[in-house]
């Protein structure tokens, strides 16, 4: 069963993957399918891939082409009615990067999270004033305003409510170069602060920091990446850039991700000596 936060941004992918599963077992393509409704291919490529929303009809006429049953149409009403709704990320939109409000909406819905970063602390974990210190340091390259600042930061806020606090969170395994936590944002009392929020996180019974020492061996020289899964719907990895953002769907490539991420956390500490460590880097903020 869905979780209770089903996201919108999950069931368009979802309604638009059945469709095209459903075309496929007829043997069309999706141009046959088109000029039997006297669509564009178009419409009937970018509805399969959640690019373009579906009415009523539209669904309704794709069933009487494919030759569904009533119990499967009504299945696909459902997830209609459910991609319709907004999602919380939503109000966000005018300052957030699109691929990144896409990136949310799936995170709405995955079972298990696991995290890679090897520069600063990932968002999920950030104290306010160290996600406004981290968001300012990139300001005056993304040329976000004093009012984007603060979205920016309330929807970081909100974010962590809504996955970590929720009442059936993901599980959220990060593995964390040491490194970030050394890298100064803000004041000393702002890493101060941010180190012993880690601390207090990695007690929660559905998160596991490992920190990945720098005296370790680095198995995988990659940047940062995020793995979702999800209960009914294939795995997704978020690859986040400068100005943009990647999403990794190939099956194949998602395995590779996933076997990077268990390289690099055989090599990191476990999760009572990475708390150890980040206790260690707490007291030298205190300086």
């Amino acid at each position: 069963m869905p979780s209770q936060q089903g996201s919108p941004t999950v069931r368009r992918l979802r309604l638009g993957q059945e469709l095209r599963l459903l075309r496929e077992r007829r043997k069309l393509t999706g141009a046959k399918a088109a000029r039997e409704l006297g669509w564009s291919a178009s419409k009937v490529s970018r509805i399969e891939a959640a690019k373009t929303m579906p009415v009523a009809d539209d669904v309704k006429a794709l069933a009487e082409l494919y030759r569904i049953d009533a119990e499967k149409l009504d299945e696909l009403f459902g997830l209609l009615r459910d991609a319709e709704q907004r999602g919380w990320w939503e109000d966000y939109e005018d300052t957030l990067p699109e691929e990144y409000t896409r990136f949310l909406g799936l995170e709405a819905e995955a079972t298990s999270q696991r995290s890679w970063e090897p520069q600063i602390v990932p968002g999920l974990l950030q104290t306010e004033d160290y996600a406004r210190e981290v968001i300012l340091a990139s300001r005056g390259i993304a040329r976000i305003t004093h009012s984007g600042v603060r979205s920016r930061v309330e929807a970081r806020l909100d974010r962590q409510r809504r996955v970590l606090h929720r009442a059936h969170p993901c599980e959220l395994t990060v593995v964390l170069d040491e490194s970030a936590l050394t890298r100064r944002f803000g004041e000393p009392s702002v890493m101060r602060a941010q180190m012993e929020h880690l601390l207090e996180i990695s007690m929660l019974p559905h998160v596991s920091i490992h920190v990945l020492a720098l005296d370790a061996l680095h198995p995988v020289n990659t940047s940062a990446f995020i793995h979702l899964k999800f209960r009914d719907f294939d795995d997704v990895v978020y690859l986040e850039q400068l100005y943009t953002a990647n999403f990794v769907e190939d099956l194949g490539r998602v395995a590779g991700y996933e076997a990077a991420f268990g390289h690099l956390k055989s090599e990191t500490l476990d999760e009572d000596e990475s708390r150890v460590l980040i206790q260690r880097k707490a007291m030298l903020w205190r300086r």
